[in-house]
């Protein structure tokens, strides 16, 4: 198995594109995107001149919740392709200089899985206590009040055990008990499989949903005026309860430190995500603080909200993750597979768009590219009759769901299917994004997938912006500013995240302007800055590091 030479640090500020495998390519004409079809496009991804790419499940799985819902983890689905085809992606990404990240989903199986199968048969057996079952209240109701994110009752009836089980999201995914050493071991054995074969680190699916209160005590309630929809749509009651029990455990980080050690043999990197709007960045700085732990976790602080993120906001959730997580390392997204493409949810200009490409890219942390992004992809509208997710399914028409922003990647302008599949897609191909394919951007000067090369150009150039620190963010009206600084090397970034032109001030230094291809501007001898709308300056500090 080919393998990558690799620095132990090679996350530490790596871009990372993520990859949709149902929607990405389809090459054996099925309608679903698959393993060789991203062997097929990974050249693309390697122009972007990122440095990993995170595959979203491929596993065996009955597809209730499209691969998060395994069945086995140790191998390929028929509709994505064979553990063959596996290899070749790997081979193939490890030519192109691409690390691969895969998505593991560690908290919950699918109830086809056959150690459900198994542990449901009886109270008594191997793996009678591999997955969370708990006896009826005396009136016959569920153990406690726990909520699954999906709708209802976290807790499904099961006739064979008379008991209920354990499930945060469908109840086909019930959740695995991760008190009990026997499950702990066979999935360290499932991580060990997948680095075996070469994989570069692995996405950990919803990682502080791993373990629940052994006493399963009700969640209290959560103030209305403290909700938010970060975790789960707003029409969602799983924001009505403070989120203590259920998960967030704090023995958890005693697994994650079994597989950074079982990690560390393999140069391979892991980033969580931490599904939780209440104590989001407090637990990113539990599970990434020190050596010994996750290296990364995926935060939701700019994934969520509906309007432009202003300068005030994100400084906001800066000053937040140096209170709650000084030692953590952040990975940033502004799109993923959940949530409404960033593109329709803020209503962004192209000028904006740009602008906040190249903030993501000067920010502190790693960060995640979604698949189509780099092309402009705005969010589709799926017909009802057309939707797959469940979760839209069972509350729309106040949520859609997840498919408007898991439609095919489009490819070829003028092709059938914008060239993602000849037969009808799983989900149909959004009208608007044909002219946005990416061989009319290739052949567009002014499309936005040359300013998202340049971006993570500038980014791999400047270690000041990959590892460096954070420091002396400030705003200044619509104005973000900002030092990166590692070993000598000093950045000021600023950024203008308004519509209208801006004036500020630059401190004291021998500033020169770089990155000018991404809309730098140089500042006046008086250190004033004029900057027009959606503008940054990015100023290198040729006098070294100061402070």
């Amino acid at each position: 198995m080919t393998m990558l030479r690799k620095d132990p640090d090679w996350w530490r500020g790596a871009v990372i594109y993520q990859i949709y495998p149902r929607s990405f390519q389809d090459t054996n004409g099925d309608g679903v995107g698959d393993l060789l079809g991203i062997v097929r496009r990974l050249p693309h991804v390697a122009s972007l001149g990122v440095d990993a790419i995170w595959i979203s499940p491929f596993f065996t799985s009955p597809m209730r919740d499209f691969g998060y819902d395994v069945s086995d983890y140790c191998d390929v689905d028929p509709m994505f392709g064979s553990l063959a085809d596996f290899d070749q992606l790997i081979a193939t990404a490890h030519a192109l200089g691409l690390k691969v990240m895969i998505d593991l989903v560690l908290s919950h199986t699918s109830d086809q899985h056959p150690w459900f199968s198994e542990s449901r048969k009886a109270r008594t057996g191997e793996k009678a206590d591999w997955y969370v079952w708990a006896d009826p209240k005396p009136d016959g109701t569920p153990p406690n009040n726990w909520l699954s994110i999906f709708g209802g009752s976290a807790w499904a009836w099961d006739a064979r055990r008379e008991q209920y089980y354990l499930h945060n999201f469908l109840t086909s995914q019930p959740d695995l008990n991760f008190h009990c050493p026997a499950v702990q071991d066979a999935l360290l054995e499932v991580a060990k499989f997948w680095l075996t074969r070469g994989v570069d680190g692995f996405r950990l699916d919803t990682i502080n949903f791993y373990m629940h209160d052994e006493h399963l005590r009700d969640n209290p309630p959560l103030p209305p005026d403290e909700r938010n929809d970060q975790t789960a749509p707003k029409v969602n009651p799983y924001n009505h309860q403070r989120h203590i029990y259920d998960k967030n455990h704090p023995k958890n980080v005693e697994f994650l430190r079994k597989l950074r050690t079982l990690m560390n043999g393999y140069n391979a990197a892991a980033v969580g995500e931490v599904g939780d709007s209440q104590r989001g960045l407090e637990i990113l700085g539990e599970y990434t603080s020190g050596e010994d732990k996750m290296q990364m976790s995926y935060a939701f602080e700019l994934l969520s909200g509906h309007e432009p993120l202003s300068a005030a906001y994100i400084a906001g959730v800066f000053a937040d993750l140096e209170r709650a997580a000084p030692g953590g390392w952040p990975c940033w997204a502004y799109s993923n597979h959940d949530v409404v493409r960033h593109l329709s949810r803020w209503g962004l200009s192209a000028a904006a768009a740009r602008a906040y490409t190249t903030l993501l890219m000067c920010l502190k942390g790693s960060a995640c590219l979604y698949q189509g992004e780099e092309l402009g992809l705005p969010e589709a509208e799926i017909a009802f009759e057309d939707l797959q997710d469940p979760y839209g399914k069972e509350f729309w028409p106040e949520f859609k769901g997840r498919d408007g922003c898991r439609t095919p990647m489009a490819w070829e302008k003028d092709a059938v299917n914008a060239g993602f599949s000849p037969a009808k897609p799983w989900l149909p191909v959004a009208a608007a994004h044909y002219g946005l394919a990416a061989d009319a951007a290739e052949a567009d000067p002014a499309a936005l997938v040359h300013h998202y090369r340049r971006a993570v150009a500038f980014r791999k150039h400047h270690k000041a912006l990959r590892a460096g620190v954070m420091k002396e963010v400030e705003v200044r009206g619509a104005v973000l500013s900002f030092r990166r600084s590692v070993e000598g090397e000093e950045i000021l970034c600023l950024f203008n995240l308004s519509d209208a032109p801006a004036e500020t001030t630059v401190p004291a230094g021998d500033w020169v302007t770089i990155g000018g291809e991404l809309g730098s501007t140089r500042p006046l001898p008086d250190h004033s800055l004029h900057l027009g709308p959606w503008q940054p300056s990015l100023l290198l500090n040729q006098g070294g590091r100061h402070g």
